[in-house]
């Protein structure tokens, strides 16, 4: 997926960027480097693969229909069916692109891409990320604490170290939250010095922490973050994990679980669901309290 997913909403409305524009903020939509208005480039970007259409049903716009997680029964705000053959649906479907397979690869690029543009933009940034896109946010606020002012982290992939829910579960993110290396006090040079313990497993998932005394994330530390997960998602499961490995880094994290302020019945696209723009005001009201 692209930056096109906070430009509007797949049945016409008014998406995330038009109300933070109306609130006054600058906007810099961007897509990672080998996909979408940063495309591909033969013989010299990695692999690709895309989601199909099935993926894209059972995990984000129809879970309710596939219940492949307890939660997913609870999903309500998707507009339309969210099923192929809904122009709704289609509509979103055909806004999807190809992607890197390789998740070190992409955060490479990201970082030195992302890099790059925090120099030229200047100034202090409010980061906002989704999805698989999350741990390039912990890498960007790794490589430019000074340039960012917050991070807000809409369901970021995790949980720490191992992939969940959706089979198979294999080695993921070896650095704990990231693909590549980040800065932790004391510094690691490998991501077995990471030392990891599991602290809760149920089928489909198992939570690791860091071994006491953990390391710090010292970079990440001076950045505040707001990690928001809905009442519907497969985040739902693990988002707690990811924001507990943060905050034992000595990162100041605020935790939003949607149904705990009274916004229900959303999944893992919640800014593009029908009380997407109310979720929005939650994330305004929040950068409004950083200093």
């Amino acid at each position: 997926m692209t930056g096109t997913n906070f430009l509007n909403t797949p049945d016409g409305r008014l998406g995330w960027a038009d109300y933070f524009l109306n609130e006054g903020y600058t906007l810099y939509i961007v897509d990672q480097p080998s996909r979408g208005r940063s495309p591909w480039q033969q013989n010299i970007d990695g692999v690709q693969s895309a989601f199909d259409t099935f993926t894209i049903e059972s995990r984000f716009t129809a879970t309710q229909f596939h219940n492949l997680w307890p939660q997913a029964s609870l999903h309500t705000q998707w507009p339309g069916n969210g099923s192929i053959g809904d122009p709704i649906f289609d509509a979103f479907f055909t806004s999807t692109v190809p992607s890197l397979n390789n998740e070190t690869e992409t955060a490479m690029k990201v970082k030195a891409a992302g890099s790059a543009l925090l120099d030229k933009i200047g100034g202090h940034v409010i980061l906002l990320t989704h999805s698989q896109s999350g741990p390039h946010g912990w890498n960007l606020g790794d490589a430019r604490p000074s340039q960012i002012k917050a991070i807000i982290a809409l369901e970021p992939s995790g949980p720490p170290f191992v992939n969940a829910i959706f089979p198979p579960f294999t080695p993921a993110r070896e650095f704990g939250i990231t693909d590549i290396p980040i800065r932790y006090s004391p510094p690691v040079t490998s991501p077995d010095q990471v030392a990891r313990i599991a602290v809760s497993s149920i089928p489909g998932f198992t939570c690791f922490q860091q071994r006491s005394p953990p390391r710090k994330l010292t970079n990440l530390a001076k950045i505040p973050v707001l990690m928001i997960t809905s009442e519907s998602s497969y985040h739902s499961i693990y988002d707690n994990c990811t924001a507990q490995y943060l905050i034992q880094a000595g990162v100041s994290v605020d935790h939003v679980h949607l149904e705990n302020i009274g916004i229900h019945g959303n999944g893992h696209m919640m800014f593009m669901e029908r009380n997407g723009l109310q979720i929005a005001g939650v994330v305004h009201d929040w950068i409004k309290t950083v200093k």
